[in-house]
């Protein structure tokens, strides 16, 4: 089984006395049997959207908290600066491109406060790994966000801010 280790960040700011949490829309794949059939237009306007947490491969000799900043930087936009580790979320997956082998895979995650920039900001290359990027409420968070694991870092990052107010 193949390993890969990943970092990503809940980037989060204060506004209008309520935590926002920087979130990413993956570019959407093409479905085969709505576009055959004529109405992947109308497929996707009743299509939801996917939500995830900005995160990518830690490249070699990269630290993991060094990754995180770099993919939210790359995927949002913006510039963030670390408040504390969240955690480790841990799963398999089956790649669904090339070889389809099983892949286990570590993604480290940490808390980010927004510094600067403009979300969604990002160059057209990386418009293949993300349509659009937001801001979203980080309360409403675990319920917008698609997979499990996010879910609960989304939930431990609003837990964290709620018993330290001085972040």
């Amino acid at each position: 089984m193949v390993r890969e280790i990943s970092a990503g960040g809940v980037v989060v700011r204060q506004e209008d006395g309520a935590w926002w949490m920087a979130a990413i829309e993956p570019p959407e794949a093409p479905d085969s049997a709505t576009a055959a059939s004529g109405s992947a237009r109308k497929a996707r306007s009743t299509t939801k959207t996917v939500l995830c947490l900005p995160k990518g491969l830690v490249d070699p000799g990269e630290k993991a908290l060094d990754a995180a900043l770099r993919e939210v930087r790359e995927e949002t936009g913006i510039i963030a600066t670390p408040v504390t580790k969240l955690a480790d979320i841990k799963y398999v997956y089956v790649r669904s491109w090339g070889d389809g082998e099983r892949v286990f895979k570590i993604v480290t995650f940490y808390l980010l406060r927004y510094e600067s920039g403009r979300i969604d900001n990002i160059s057209e290359e990386m418009r293949v790994e993300v349509a659009r990027a937001k801001w979203v409420r980080l309360e409403d968070a675990p319920k917008l966000l698609a997979y499990r694991g996010e879910k609960q870092m989304a939930k431990q990052a609003l837990e964290y801010l709620l018993s330290h107010a001085e972040v």
